[in-house]
């Protein structure tokens, strides 16, 4: 039995399509990640699994139970962090953890094994209010409580938005962590450099899958070379790449552009050179799960 199957899951609100043709597994021990930006659907799909939503057509099952026949038994079984902070602002730190421990019938000391290391780094601020405690401190809250009734599926919807480098780093430390005890881990995430700490990941754009891979997989399977451009205006320097033919992507990449092309780079620099870009630096680039997301993009942009 897997802990979750996703069968041809379509959802619309109104003339908005916000899921179209979902379909995917998870299996026992994974850390399973869709990755997308904002408006992808990852959030409306969390939403289905968790059976906060009902899906227009399409099937789905948590830990071999149907998300519309069983769902008061699926809210009992699976652990739910959303992407908002959503526990009580003015119950402290302990009080919080205990009234989840309470509404699943049990006791934090019963579970506690599961949620200790994670316990131990907000346990000296036990009496501080959740709501004036900083974004990572909260975080590792809200993980707190949807662990502490040992969830046997664990559903984790953009839980490092808005929280420091440090803090992001820290919680998919504790989510490795976590894999290690058996618990299946389906999280969202639109920060591509979390992509690579997947098992593996769903890429998802306007509802719809564009592919599922390992990061290694997604990655090997980038098939164009990439150069990495800067100059000194680099406004300018990203309005002429994507105005030249030759070039087939042009994005922001850090201080870089990343650019793919479909001719060869001495007809780039030659487009290049009369148009007096000061500072130009062009080399190679390795490329990454960024590229390939783009590059999954442009294709589907173009066949719509």
């Amino acid at each position: 039995m897997l802990p979750i199957v996703v069968e041809h899951i379509h959802k619309s609100f109104g003339d908005l399509k916000a899921l179209h043709d979902i379909s995917f597994t998870v299996n026992e021990g994974e850390l399973f990640g869709l990755i997308g930006p904002d408006g992808a659907g990852k959030s409306t799909l969390f939403r289905i699994l968790t059976t906060l939503l009902l899906a227009d057509k399409g099937n789905a099952t948590v830990n071999g139970l149907d998300v519309v026949k069983q769902y008061r038994t699926i809210r009992r079984e699976v652990g739910y962090m959303p992407g908002r902070f959503s526990l009580y602002q003015d119950l402290t730190i302990e009080e919080n953890l205990n009234f989840f421990a309470t509404i699943f019938n049990t006791t934090v000391e019963e579970n506690y094994d599961l949620i200790k290391d994670i316990y131990e780094q907000i346990a000296p601020f036990a009496k501080r209010p959740a709501g004036k405690l900083s974004g990572g401190m909260k975080q590792k809250l809200a993980l707190c409580c949807a662990l502490v009734h040992k969830p046997k599926v664990l559903f984790l919807d953009e839980p490092t938005t808005g929280v420091d480098p440090v803090s992001r780093k820290e919680f998919w430390d504790m989510l490795r962590r976590l894999k290690t005890k058996g618990i299946p881990i389906l999280v969202s995430t639109p920060y591509m450099d979390e992509a690579i700490l997947c098992d593996r990941v769903a890429l998802m754009q306007k509802g719809a899958i564009m592919q599922i891979n390992t990061p290694a997989n997604i990655v090997a399977g980038f098939g164009m070379p990439v150069w990495a451009m800067k100059a000194d205006n680099m406004y300018r320097l990203i309005r002429d790449l994507r105005a030249f033919e030759g070039v087939y992507s042009c994005y922001a990449f850090g201080e870089y552009l990343h650019v793919t092309v479909n001719t060869e780079l001495e007809n780039v620099k030659a487009y290049l050179a009369p148009l007096g870009h000061e500072g130009l630096e062009i080399k190679p680039a390795k490329p990454g799960i960024e590229d390939a997301f783009m590059q999954l993009m442009q294709e589907q942009n173009e066949l719509a």
